[in-house]
């Protein structure tokens, strides 16, 4: 069996989705029997000084993390939007030939990246490159000769494949696999008002949780300001972001008594306030593509695992792994139609009830293991 490399322009660890994501796939390639080796820059991240990145995402130490020496030119955020990213980008490549062109047979390794601007380099060091598509490029006509190159595409979404199949990309090149979850992690055995005294969260209010990035194509605002539709006895909690997101959302929204801001928290505390909740909110805007169409959030899943009933944004993507069945949908962006769905679950237990257990059965098919193994069973080796 060929060896996976996994190439990513990331810090690790980060606060951010995608380390998550990346991390898991590693340990799931890893535990169906191959060797992994994930390639990183070694980019200064203040904020996880000496954290270990195995320990800090809940993932066995069953692979190799290798991080290139490269110039991380942070003096140049000061700049617009796009300065740093770009040069940074640029000094990783160079670090990264150099090390492939000392390191690498192509004939002996499977490249696995998710970033779109490192395959015109990648092309050169496998005959397997494979690429993992979140979101299309802004100029994607530009990539449809390397897309064509890869020898698999795995898509997170149904939307995102039938962009790729508009621009000519083989249908046949291409794995839908959309997110996934380890179970496991949401196997708490403390009741709801237990873990919720150990996260201080009051116990006398029906909870509406949301979990994750403060982005506008999330949607935590059209939860925030559904809280005033709210029914006296219930309030909305808001986990996660980056220090700049909470605060912008602290300013805008922290003067109301029924909107808890906890911030970023540990993601090993997430299955705990899920577990807390009566009901768990994803209010994805439809005013993105990359949230109508391309989007697998892992919260979805994460959600999906925890028991709780779910309120959810009716948009494509979503509807691409749930139904009605599973989940109670509300129109995209609308204040008033979120209100009405989460009172309409804490209403009704029953309701709520169904929809929760027949989540957990749905997901159940999303596990990060059984994701990695449909790629891997793509490879033709």
């Amino acid at each position: 069996m060929k060896k996976i490399i996994y190439i990513a322009n990331v810090r690790i660890p980060t606060e951010k989705a995608h380390g998550l994501q990346i991390m898991k796939m590693c340990e799931a390639f890893a535990a169906s029997g191959r060797e992994v080796e994930l390639i990183t820059p070694a980019r200064l991240n203040a904020g996880f000084k000496n954290v270990d990145p195995f320990s800090f995402f809940k993932v066995r130490n069953i692979f190799r993390i290798h991080r290139i020496i490269t110039i991380d030119p942070r003096f140049l955020l000061k700049f617009p939007a796009g300065f740093y990213i770009k040069f940074q980008s640029l000094f990783f490549i160079f670090g990264l030939v150099a090390y492939l062109l000392m390191k690498l047979d192509r004939h002996s390794s499977i490249i696995y990246t998710r970033d779109h601007y490192l395959l015109p380099v990648l092309k050169y060091f496998s005959d397997q490159l494979v690429f993992e598509i979140h979101d299309m490029p802004s100029k994607p006509k530009k990539y449809i000769s390397v897309f064509e190159q890869c020898f698999k595409i795995v898509a997170i979404t149904q939307g995102l494949k039938e962009e790729l199949v508009n621009l000519g990309i083989s249908e046949q090149k291409i794995i839908v696999a959309p997110d996934a979850v380890d179970l496991k992690d949401f196997e708490i055995a403390d009741d709801k008002n237990e873990v919720r005294q150990k996260l201080g969260l009051p116990l006398n209010q029906k909870l509406a949780v949301y979990t994750g990035h403060l982005y506008d194509w999330k949607g935590a605002d059209t939860l925030a300001h559904a809280v005033k539709y709210f029914n006296e006895d219930a309030s909305a909690v808001f986990v996660g972001g980056t220090d700049s997101d909470i605060k912008h959302f602290k300013n805008q929204f922290s003067n109301n008594d029924k909107i808890i801001i906890v911030g970023r928290v540990d993601h090993k505390l997430i299955p705990s306030y899920l577990k807390a909740a009566d009901v768990l909110v994803l209010p994805n805007s439809a005013k993105s593509k990359i949230s109508k169409l391309y989007t697998s959030p892992m919260k979805l899943f994460e959600y999906m695992a925890s028991g709780a009933p779910i309120v959810a944004s009716s948009l494509p993507s979503i509807r691409e792994v749930v139904g009605e069945q599973e989940v109670q949908f509300f129109e995209p962006d609308s204040a008033v139609s979120l209100a009405e769905a989460i009172k309409k679950v804490l209403a009704d237990i029953s309701l709520g009830e169904r929809l929760a257990q027949q989540a957990r059965r749905v997901v159940s098919q999303f596990t990060w293991d059984q994701r990695a193994k449909k790629i891997i069973s793509t490879f033709n080796e």
